[in-house]
């Protein structure tokens, strides 16, 4: 057997939230199910203690090492010096919910290690508090993950506002709603204030923000259906002459959180059109691979762009 240079990879799986918010339950649980750990070495960095406790010798016999670090030492020396003492297969870090997340992003980690998955937990009953008072820290995880788990769900949680909410910051994130008792359910569920049924799509002011959070859902249901709305223009300098974005500013997660929401439109005589600019768009819906979206997202080929009057609202939400 030839030697080789390549470094073996080792998948980090973030956990994010705040206190109460579940990690610690959902890591032990994980790292209980031998399926996941397979028995080989596995490290996990807890960056803080909450309420939850890690039975540390349990962990143990089944090859799971618990380490709990600091802001001080989360830098790239002390984790190079635990890869060299566990010699880990996979590494899991329970990050602190008050440390920033470029405080992570920003340190160079051991050869191999790779972040393979980022799950944010947010404890349903406590979500409004946080979003009202810690706003940018709450963003900057919904933002970040790949799958948010919303834990303690009951009759009053409003769970179509929190997942519009969330895919206004996060198009990407699978999203998740755990009942007190521990059954999880995806709510993907989402009520359409047109029919969508119909070729021709002729959408209000108001539910400009539904249409978009559904048609980055499910761009499929869209193809080849015509759709009359009005809008802003942007014009992004990539997009050159014969392309647009017709779109609106919408309220995300609270009330400071505004963000221009739109879709890439074709229209030859795109150039002639002036930011800011109202229009009201008729066109057909097509899909094409979007970046951002990592994968296909919905965009217009115009028929015709018209001026127009101003929406009475120039922001719109996702209720």
């Amino acid at each position: 057997m030839r030697p080789t240079n390549e470094v073996q990879e080792i998948p980090v799986y973030m956990f994010l939230g705040f206190l109460e918010s579940g990690k610690t339950t959902f890591a032990k649980e994980t790292l209980l199910d031998r399926g996941f750990t397979e028995g080989e070495p596995t490290l996990l960095l807890a960056c803080e203690e909450g309420i939850e406790e890690y039975d540390e010798d349990e962990l143990k016999e089944n090859n799971i090492f618990v380490e709990y670090i600091d802001e001080e030492n989360l830098n790239t020396q002390y984790l190079i010096d635990l890869q060299d003492k566990y010699k880990p297969t996979r590494v899991m870090i329970e990050y602190n919910g008050t440390w920033k997340m470029e405080k992570l992003f920003s340190i160079r980690v051991p050869k191999g290690w790779t972040v393979v998955q980022v799950i944010s937990f947010v404890n349903a009953q406590t979500f409004d508090v946080y979003i009202a008072n810690m706003r940018q820290m709450m963003i900057e995880q919904l933002s970040t993950a790949d799958m948010i788990v919303f834990n303690r769900c009951d009759e009053n949680t409003r769970r179509g506002e929190y997942r519009r909410s969330i895919k206004a910051v996060n198009r990407r994130a699978q999203i998740i709603f755990e009942n007190k008792d521990g059954i999880a359910e995806m709510d993907d569920s989402v009520d359409l204030p047109y029919d969508i049924n119909q070729d021709k799509i002729e959408l209000e002011d108001d539910d400009f923000g539904i249409f978009y959070i559904d048609a980055c859902d499910n761009p499929d249901r869209y193809v080849g259906k015509t759709i009359h709305f009005r809008a802003m223009v942007h014009r992004p300098k990539e997009y050159g002459d014969k392309a647009f974005v017709p779109g609106r500013f919408a309220m995300t997660c609270c009330a400071e959180d505004i963000a221009f929401i739109g879709f890439k439109c074709y229209f030859d005589a795109a150039k002639h059109l002036k930011d800011r600019q109202w229009v009201t768009v008729t066109g057909e819906i097509d899909k094409e691979y979007y970046a951002e979206f990592e994968g296909d997202g919905p965009v217009i080929k115009a028929k015709k762009v018209e001026p127009a009057k101003p929406a009475e609202e120039e922001v719109v939400y996702f209720t």
